[in-house]
């Protein structure tokens, strides 16, 4: 019984897989074919958006300003699911792990990174990348340069087999 159940656990977890260039181009998927798929995060991403503000009062002839600000903070786990919303470039994908459509990341295929679709950024300096999201700028760790695309892959092999029979030859045949 305890076999049983092992198999039956087993078979229901997922092979994921990085998504590559080389798989894109072995199966050429068009974007709408792309929207089907099922990706998954590599690892975590944090995004972080710093607002500061000053506002002034003026009050019996004198002015007092206040200064304060916000931090915005993001995150996305490893493992959370994402689909494809549209195709900036036919390398580049707009993934969004969230309902809302307008909260997307851009991934590509990194040459330093066995061509594993990961994190794109509008510029990297130093150790910090601005990413747009949802229409407003973040910052995020360089550490966030290598999170991937990951998808479940399950290999299936057909195989056909043809099968026919020598009937046998004799010297009359000749």
């Amino acid at each position: 019984m305890s076999l049983c159940f092992i198999f039956l656990f087993s078979s229901c977890t997922r092979q994921l897989s990085y998504f590559t260039q080389d798989l894109q181009d072995d199966y050429q998927w068009s974007e709408s074919e792309l929207k089907k798929i099922q990706f998954f995060l590599s690892e975590d991403i944090h995004l972080q958006a710093a607002q500061s503000r000053e506002l002034s009062t003026i009050e019996d002839g004198s002015i007092t300003i206040e200064s304060g600000s916000k931090i915005e903070r993001i995150i996305i786990k490893a493992g959370t699911p994402g689909v494809v919303v549209f195709t900036p470039k036919s390398d580049r994908f707009a993934v969004s792990f969230d309902k809302d459509p307008d909260k997307y990341l851009i991934f590509g295929p990194s040459p330093k990174y066995n061509d594993r679709y990961v994190l794109l950024a509008k510029k990297w300096r130093s150790r910090t990348g601005i990413i747009t999201y949802g229409g407003k700028e973040y910052r995020t760790s360089s550490e966030n340069a290598y999170a991937a695309l990951m998808v479940d892959v399950s290999k299936a092999r057909k195989i056909s087999t043809i099968n026919s029979t020598a009937t046998g030859r004799t010297i009359d045949d000749n």
